[in-house]
C-alpha cells in the first residue's frame, strides 16, 4: 500500500520499521518540528525524523495541518492510508478524508478504556492487571473511532517505559497484519460503556504520596519510570525513587522505620532499591545511604 506515516516518538518505531520491512510504500513520513533539547538548546529532530532519514524517507514537519495548503499537500500524495502512532498534532477532518482507506491509529490501550495522552501511566496508576494496543480507525473526537485489532498483555510489575516498548512492537505487529487485510479486520465500533480518560501527565503528581497504600505507592514508582521519575524530598533534596519492593515493616505514613530506608505507607510499607539524588548517578540504597544517612525516624514528604 501507498502510507503516509505519522508520528513523533520512540514509540512510533516500531510501526514505521515494520512497514517498511514489510514492503509498502511509504510516501512521507510526517513528524513533529525539532525542539531545542539538552544543555546546549539545539535543534534536535525526532526519533522518527531521524529514523525516516536512515530510512531514506521523505520527511514534513508541518506545524499544523489546518491550514488549506498542508491539507493540499497532504492529499497531493495520494496514499492508500495513513499511518498514526503518538504523532501529537490534531488532524482535522479533510486530513482524515484524504487518503483512500482514511487514517489508522495506534493506540496504546484496551479502547474505551484510556482515551487521551498518557493510557499507559494511567493504566499503571489504575492498577489495571491487563491493556493491550487497538488498531483504530481515526475519527475526529478524542480516541473514539471504530476499532479493527486489538491486542492484550499483562501489566503485572512493569515499569512504564518497559510496558510502552512491549506495546509499540505489538501495535507495529498488529499493523501490519491489519493493512495485509483490511476486508479481514473490519472497524467496529467501541462499547458505549467502560470510557476513561487518560490525562497528561502532570509533575507534581510524581511527588510520591506516602499517605497511600504501599501497593499505590510501588504503582506510582513504576509509572513514573523513566519519565519524569517519582520522588521524596529529605533535607530539602529531591530523591528519586527508580525501583522498590514491598516492605515487612509498617508504621506511620512517610516515616523512615529502619537504617535500610524502608518507608511506611498508610498501609505497609515500600524499600526503595535503586534511588537518585539531584546530579548523582543511579545508586542502590546502600550505595545512597552510605553518602547520605536517612536516619529512622525521619519523616519524609
Amino acid at each position: 500500500m501507498r502510507i503516509i506515516f505519522m508520528g513523533t516518538p520512540d514509540f512510533a518505531l516500531p510501526s514505521l520499521d515494520a512497514l517498511n520491512a514489510a514492503g509498502h510504500e511509504i510516501a512521507a513520513v510526517y513528524t513533529q518540528p525539532p525542539r531545542r533539547a539538552n544543555r546546549g538548546k539545539k535543534l534536535t529532530p525526532s526519533a522518527v525524523h531521524a529514523r525516516a532519514d536512515e530510512l531514506g524517507l521523505a520527511v514534513r514537519t508541518p506545524v499544523s495541518l489546518k491550514s488549506e495548503d498542508a491539507q493540499a499537500e497532504f492529499a497531493a500524495l495520494g496514499a492508500d492510508i495513513a499511518v498514526v502512532a503518538a504523532y501529537g498534532l490534531i488532524l482535522p477532518q479533510a486530513i482524515l478524508d484524504a487518503p483512500k482507506h482514511g487514517c489508522l491509529n495506534v493506540h496504546a490501550s484496551l479502547l474505551p478504556r484510556w482515551r487521551g495522552a498518557a493510557p499507559v501511566q494511567r493504566a499503571i496508576l489504575a492498577g489495571d492487571e491487563e491493556t493491550g494496543v487497538c488498531i483504530m480507525q481515526m475519527e475526529a473526537g478524542l480516541d473514539i473511532g471504530p476499532v479493527r485489532m486489538t491486542a492484550r498483555t499483562s501489566v503485572a510489575g512493569k515499569t512504564a517505559g518497559e510496558l510502552t516498548a512491549e506495546l509499540a512492537q505489538m501495535g507495529a505487529q498488529s499493523m501490519v497484519e491489519v493493512l495485509a487485510d483490511l476486508d479481514g479486520h473490519p472497524p467496529l465500533p467501541q462499547p458505549e460503556d467502560g470510557a476513561t480518560y487518560a490525562a497528561k501527565i502532570e509533575k507534581p503528581e510524581s511527588r510520591i504520596d506516602f499517605n497511600q497504600s504501599a501497593e499505590a505507592v510501588l504503582r506510582q514508582i513504576r509509572a513514573f519510570n523513566p519519565v519524569p521519575g517519582a520522588w521524596f524530598e529529605y533535607d530539602d533534596e529531591r530523591y528519586k525513587v527508580w525501583e522498590a519492593a514491598l516492605g515487612d515493616s509498617a508504621g506511620k505514613a512517610g516515616m523512615v522505620i529502619d537504617d535500610k530506608l524502608t518507608i511506611a505507607c498508610q498501609s505497609e510499607s515500600i524499600r526503595p532499591t535503586l534511588l537518585q539524588r539531584a546530579g548523582k548517578p543511579v545508586m542502590n540504597a546502600a550505595e545512597l545511604l552510605r553518602g547520605k544517612h536517612i536516619p529512622a525516624g525521619t519523616h519524609l514528604s
